[in-house]
């Protein structure tokens, strides 16, 4: 498993602005046994063409509206909205063993969460009416969580989130881990965090450390970047100024999301006595 900082953090490449893949994290690359995830722009017109094989696929829409048509069936001109900032998002899950074709009905950015899987589920388009919006924390470590494929979605394995922290506030705090599989207190999963920022300038911290700290890494993450959580805690902190988007993808011994918090910090949520008002920071009615 990834141990250095350099490992932890994945840096796009160098595609166009305009279209292509911008980033790639695969289990031959980072170490992991289920998650595979692709960032890409399309322009307007442009069409990718591909297959799950042996994975479960879950198409999140970060940004401009797309059509797919596969050997599961065909969606239509969905997504919407400009950019994570402006609306909840639309998903589509794919099954194993489907081919597809997405086509971009405007210039999109996209995030393929692929997970190794066997069996088979029904194909679903999660539309933002769908999308379960949570206000979880409180004070400044108030955040927004929009569950697309929850543990009670039908799919073999793979789980999806996207978390907006508003400027200056602490997420994934107390920091928390899932990396023993003890259901129902915690269960194993490997994790992505895939990051949006609202401007060039802005950035997070991101902390990720084991108990014994054979993993200690504090990592300065910005706007189309990715943090790799192989185990242990890893809380964030949003840059004073900048409001902070991260897609997470999940995906282990178990489908439950269930964690536990660093017993050092778990003190923290008695504190919490009311909620941070920025909070949702989107929400449906930004929809055009």
């Amino acid at each position: 498993m990834p141990q250095l900082d350099r490992e932890l953090l994945i840096r796009p490449g160098a595609a166009s602005t305009r279209s292509g893949e911008t980033i790639v994290v695969t289990p031959e690359t980072c170490g992991f046994d289920y998650l595979t995830f692709r960032a890409r722009r399309l322009a307007k017109g442009e069409s990718l063409a591909g297959e799950t094989g042996a994975s479960e696929l879950g198409l999140v829409v970060l940004g401009g509206s797309c059509s797919v048509e596969s050997s599961e069936g065909s969606w239509f001109n969905f997504g919407h909205r400009a950019h994570v900032f402006s609306g909840l998002p639309h998903a589509l899950y794919l099954p194993i063993e489907t081919t597809f074709t997405v086509r971009a009905e405007a210039d999109c950015e996209l995030a393929f969460c692929y997970c190794r899987a066997e069996l088979r589920y029904p194909a679903h388009l999660v539309t933002p009416d769908e999308v379960e919006v949570e206000v979880r924390g409180g004070a400044n470590a108030t955040r927004q969580i929009n569950h697309i494929l929850k543990p009670e979605f039908p799919a073999q394995r793979l789980l999806i989130v996207e978390v907006y922290t508003p400027s200056g506030n602490w997420s994934s705090y107390p920091p928390h881990k899932h990396d023993v599989h003890n259901p129902l207190e915690e269960v194993d999963l490997e994790e992505i965090y895939y990051y949006k920022v609202n401007h060039p300038d802005g950035y997070a911290i991101q902390k990720v450390y084991t108990p014994d700290r054979r993993i200690d890494a504090t990592l300065t993450v910005r706007d189309g970047e990715l943090v790799l959580i192989p185990e242990g805690y890893h809380p964030v902190v949003a840059a004073h100024g900048y409001d902070v988007y991260y897609l997470n993808a999940l995906a282990g011994s178990a489908r439950s999301m269930a964690a536990s918090d660093d017993p050092a910090y778990a003190w923290v949520r008695q504190t919490w006595k009311e909620k941070d008002p920025r909070v949702p920071v989107v929400t449906r009615q930004m929809e055009p």
